[in-house]
């Protein structure tokens, strides 16, 4: 089933280490390498994706809309930022999306509407995978270690717990599932 992705474009290039660069030239670069590793992402998965980006700074006063290679790219309009645009998507969209974002007022407002929400980091590991599977000739590369940042989050296990030790809650259970559709 193919989901709709909304992502903090510049949240997630804080991820990948990449702050926004002073000269407008290399913030394009920046910003097209990002799209271009989207568009692979989304061509692989099959999932639509929308990358949202801040332009508020900008001399234009309307919101942009842009297709580059299977990926729809947005620019804000001036005045608005890249959180607004991505939790009206998501007030939107709801159950049908995913957003990929580590800004807590959107992910607040993406489950409370439905949306599966995954951090920049975690999606962050994702690209790197498929970049790393695609180099490889097709041959899917295992992460050395299964980490997930909701693991880490999971309250301890409690002492007077019935049922099967071994078997992890369902909230986990239902968040790994839901991570397997990327």
């Amino acid at each position: 089933m193919p989901l709709i992705i909304l992502i903090d474009g510049y949240n997630l290039l804080g991820a990948f280490g990449k702050q926004r660069p002073e000269q407008a030239g290399a913030a394009d670069e920046i910003r097209e390498a990002l799209i271009t590793r989207l568009s692979l992402y989304s061509q692989r998965k099959g999932h639509s994706v929308t990358v949202v980006f801040d332009a508020w700074r900008e001399r234009t006063g309307l919101e942009h809309h842009e297709n580059r290679t299977g990926v729809r790219v947005v620019f804000t309009k001036r005045g608005e930022r890249a959180d607004q645009v991505i939790q009206r998507l998501a007030r939107e969209y709801g159950r049908a999306c995913a957003v990929v974002s580590s800004d807590l007022e959107i992910i607040r407002t993406a489950e409370s509407h439905g949306a599966f929400v995954m951090k920049s980091q975690e999606f962050k590991v994702k690209l790197e995978l498929l970049g790393n599977s695609k180099s490889r000739a097709g041959k899917a590369i295992a992460p050395k270690q299964s980490w997930t940042k909701f693991e880490e989050e999971s309250p301890p296990a409690r002492l007077d717990k019935k049922g099967n030790p071994r078997k992890l809650p369902k909230a986990v259970r239902n968040r790994k599932r839901r991570l397997r559709l990327f």
